[in-house]
């Protein structure tokens, strides 16, 4: 019997069904290619009544008591806190995660919905003084009514939730789109967790639909507010010009080709260290991971001997192993890709000096040099165990590179002295900089988005509170108003 028979459904108007669609879905393991589960696709006719049942459930779930809402979303901590095996499992067998990956991943997940708990006490109002005597004005903080949230394959769960249980808790509705490759880790299982919490029916729901049969049909629909989506660029583009088109509200995170900067006055150990992790974790497959490392020229060749010694360190594999850092990417497409960005740059000039090899989905820490920031793996969002290394002679060329490129998500800068470290960062167009650490950074109380064409708007803390939300003014005249006609 398939072990996933019931996260392979639909969840719409809280009901578990199949989809509508003749598609069916075959959801594999990323490392072996077996078949985990099957899942009968949705249609837009499913989507419609994932929306109009979010509509619905929304209109009463905005007069719930506010700590009833909380108490529900302290629930839903306590049972991710209590099936975390079975929630790292999943993350493992279906999107290829390593045991410490998966573990990372539940705890985002616990930690935003440990603040999305507050949310229901924060949606409050103010008095504001009015020009006009005897007028009493009202700013009130009201939900949107129903968002639509579209996730990736990546940190499937983490970045479906941290849209959902926000938007939740805001007085929200929510249909979920997860990406058909984790469905269930991005989607399903969160739809399970919220039901054993007493979440209300019809609130939330979880279609699993391909683009290929229901084009912008998601994003288009006349229900929802506003639409959250994290994943690629040209994507994103394409859902902000629907959302304006349609005035809708949208929050994007985008894609990066994010840099790490070492000084030569860094900590040479620490800068490796820190590098490893920002550029190997989940195999590259982080939208904050480090693309390129900017070195000054004086310690660029000390560096690149540290670095390439402590990659090949790295255990890969079969991400059911727990001592494996990297695992398989996606799905084979993905090596292709990866594998031809590097034969290109090797054309343009760039050298491999560590050549991973490539086994199935699997591909082994590759580490390239070049001279200069135009090369292929160096201008393009790898997504993949693959860093470009290239020396600068000064400060100001170092920023230079490192804004050369249309993203600007996060980065790193590794420097002597705090104070230095700050004062790079403070060039840098991006919307996250870490001083003496790594990119890939994310906790539930702070601004986390990027700048140029990594996305608009920012998630966590009173942030995500603001863009799930909006105000509504109510004015009282308490006395009788002169008017000049």
């Amino acid at each position: 019997m398939d072990k996933y028979s019931g996260l392979n459904k639909q969840f719409i108007a809280g009901e578990w069904r199949d989809g509508s669609s003749e598609e069916i879905y075959e959801d594999k393991n990323p490392y072996n290619q077996e078949v985990v589960t099957k899942i009968k696709m949705a249609t837009q006719k499913d989507i419609d009544e994932a929306y109009e049942s979010a509509k619905q459930a929304q209109k009463d779930w905005e007069k719930v008591n506010a700590f009833e809402k909380s108490e529900i979303m302290t629930k839903t901590v306590q049972i991710m806190k209590e099936r975390r095996e079975e929630l790292v499992e999943l993350l493992t067998i279906e999107s290829g995660s390593s045991y410490i990956k998966a573990n990372v991943e539940v705890d985002f997940c616990i930690s935003i919905t440990k603040e999305a708990a507050s949310y229901p006490m924060r949606m409050g109002g103010e008095i504001v003084p009015s020009l006009v005597p005897g007028k009493e004005n009202r700013l009130l903080r009201r939900p949107l009514g129903v968002l639509g949230v579209i996730s990736p394959f990546n940190f499937p769960m983490y970045l479906s939730m941290r849209s959902v249980a926000t938007a939740l808790a805001a007085g929200n509705g929510v249909v979920l789109k997860p990406d058909e490759q984790t469905a269930m880790s991005g989607g399903t299982i969160i739809a399970k967790i919220f039901e054993e919490a007493g979440l209300p029916k019809g609130l939330f729901n979880v279609v699993i639909a391909s683009i290929e049969e229901i084009g912008d049909g998601f994003v288009d629909h006349p229900i929802p507010r506003m639409i959250s989506f994290t994943g690629s660029t040209p994507v994103g583009k394409h859902i902000g010009e629907l959302c304006g088109k349609n005035i809708k509200k949208v929050a994007l995170e985008l894609g990066g080709n994010n840099a790490l900067i070492v000084l030569e006055d860094a900590n040479l150990e620490e800068a490796v260290h820190s590098a490893i992790f920002g550029k190997f974790m989940h195999n590259g497959q982080i939208c904050m991971a480090i693309n390129r490392i900017i070195v000054a020229e004086k310690v660029h060749d000390e560096f690149l001997e540290k670095f390439i010694e402590a990659a090949k360190k790295i255990s890969v594999g079969d991400p059911t192993n727990q001592k494996n850092m990297i695992g398989p990417l996606i799905n084979p497409e993905a090596v292709k890709r990866i594998v031809g960005e590097i034969e290109k740059a090797k054309t343009e000039g760039a050298k491999v000096v560590l050549e991973g090899k490539v086994e199935g989905s699997v591909i082994h820490p590759t580490v390239l040099t070049s001279n200069t920031n135009n090369v292929a793996t160096a201008q393009n969002e790898m997504f993949g165990p693959v860093v470009t290394i290239i020396p600068f002679s000064t400060e100001e060329e170092a920023i230079e590179m490192c804004n050369d490129t249309p993203y600007g998500l996060s980065g790193a800068v590794h420097a002597g002295s705090i104070e230095k470290g700050v004062e790079i960062a403070l060039q840098l167009e991006t919307g996250m900089v870490h001083i003496n650490d790594q990119s890939v950074n994310d906790e539930p109380l702070i601004a986390f988005g990027g700048e140029k064409q990594s996305g608009i708007g920012r998630f966590g803390g009173r942030w995500s509170l603001d863009e799930f939300t909006t105000f509504q003014w109510i004015s009282a005249q308490n006395q009788h108003r002169e008017y000049p006609f």
